[in-house]
């Protein structure tokens, strides 16, 4: 009997009942495959963006890891600018060998900026940076990245130029990667994009996926230790505040055992004053007539001050391009039993002066990631993934909003008013459909 035919005439009873099985299980089987195999489509929003609420990769297979093949890779160009911005560069192009079921052969990183340290633009390897056979680990399963060595014949590569203008549009984007997912272009080993950085690709994926990319990045150990050896200082900082204050209370007949068992919190305030930021957040301002982006030092000072669940006395770390800044009176103007810390003063400047910027990036931005509070700019990329980041790591906890009081790791925007004329609780919408949603924007400050 053919299986696949189920349109019978003149069945018996059982034979209905038996083929009507057969033929609702071919259903069940083929819409399971083809939710497997195909991705699937929220629609296209107001603005004409097409919406992927997901891509599923193809199914387990020789040389594949849960479905990431090892035998087929994708390739991309050096990835530039600023450390966060290579991050998202890293992410986007991670995603796209994930929709291509590929595996991204391990790019380049840019260890500085271009405008500011052009003797030192040169590449850096990722697992310079990051821990190769980490990232795989975390990420097993949903990406995977691969080295050159892996290749079987570098010759086989098939070149996926990026469209662009203002007729490349996202659909049309997406389009050419479906295409590029199956034959002839799939045959090849390679596929390797060539034009823009992967930073100015268009973006087809949701938040949730980029925050479990992020997790995957850890620092190598000497950038990590660097960054212990930071945080050790602001705690060290703080308790000895505490001792002090521990004396004052024992002299004033006031018991100080609390005061022993506590360790005292630190904040760590992104402050954005530097000269080459003022430059672009005016420019911003006066493009998208939008007057909550630039914030002054006086505006920070006041703002950070006005937060009424801190406990002070309170560290505040000051992350700042030191080199950038004009402004050196950063440390004064702050309320009483706000403590403010900068690298000098903190004694630790020869950690960051050793290196080059997207180094000192990658410290700094692990010092704020470990914060008890963390205060930043909501038009900031840095500030944005580290508030991605808390937000992500309240949610493994169970925490559903950290719009409550008493929480921990809590986040605000200095740039956007408040409660009590202070800085605006902040956290991620991680059901956003894209990254964009969250970068360059007040929109995302949902609290």
């Amino acid at each position: 009997m053919n299986l696949w035919n189920c349109k019978v005439w003149k069945p018996s009873h059982f034979s209905l009942n038996s083929l009507a099985i057969k033929c609702l299980a071919l259903v069940v089987l083929a819409l399971v495959l083809r939710a497997v195999l195909l991705p699937t489509f929220s629609g296209v929003d107001v603005k004409g963006k097409l919406v992927v609420s997901d891509i599923n990769v193809q199914p387990l297979e020789k040389n594949s890891d849960y479905g990431i093949r090892r035998n087929k890779f994708l390739e991309v160009p050096q990835i530039v600018w600023g450390l966060n911005n290579q991050k998202i560069a890293f992410a986007r192009a991670c995603l796209t060998a994930r929709m291509l079921n590929r595996t991204l052969l391990m790019p380049s990183l840019s260890a500085s900026l271009f405008y500011k340290e052009i003797d030192q633009l040169q590449p850096i390897s990722f697992d310079k940076v990051f821990q190769f056979k980490k990232f795989n680990s975390l990420c097993n399963g949903f990406v995977r990245l691969g080295r050159y060595s892996e290749l079987l014949n570098q010759t086989d590569v098939q070149e996926l130029q990026k469209g662009s203008g203002r007729k490349w549009t996202s659909v049309r984007d997406f389009e050419q990667l479906k295409e590029f997912s199956s034959d002839p272009y799939d045959q090849y080993e390679v596929v390797r994009v060539v034009g823009k950085n992967p930073f100015l690709w268009h973006d087809h994926w949701p938040v949730k996926d980029y925050a479990r990319i992020f997790e995957c990045l850890v620092l190598v150990d000497e950038f990590a230790r660097e960054a212990d050896r930071v945080v050790s200082r602001i705690r060290a900082a703080g308790k000895e505040v505490s001792d002090k204050q521990v004396l004052v209370e024992q002299g004033e007949g006031v018991n100080g055992e609390n005061s022993k068992l506590q360790v005292m919190p630190y904040m760590a305030v992104h402050m954005r004053i530097e000269k080459d930021w003022m430059i672009h957040c005016k420019n911003l301002e006066q493009r998208s007539n939008i007057t909550e982006i630039c914030s002054s030092k006086e505006e920070i000072i006041e703002r950070v001050g006005s937060i009424k669940e801190l406990n002070k006395p309170t560290i505040v770390y000051l992350a700042v391009a030191d080199s950038l800044l004009e402004d050196k009176t950063i440390l004064s103007g702050w309320q009483e039993g706000l403590l403010p810390l900068e690298k000098k003063k903190l004694g630790v400047g020869h950690v960051y002066d050793k290196y080059p910027y997207l180094i000192k990036s990658a410290i700094d931005y692990e010092v704020c990631l470990r914060a008890d509070v963390f205060v930043g700019n909501s038009f900031s990329t840095f500030s944005s993934l580290i508030v991605l980041e808390r937000t992500q790591k309240m949610m493994r906890l169970g925490v559903s909003s950290s719009c409550s009081n008493n929480i921990r790791w809590p986040s605000y925007a200095y740039n956007i008013m408040g409660d009590f004329n202070g800085p605006r609780k902040w956290l991620t919408n991680m059901s956003d459909t894209s990254l964009q949603a969250i970068s360059y924007g007040s929109n995302h400050v949902t609290c």
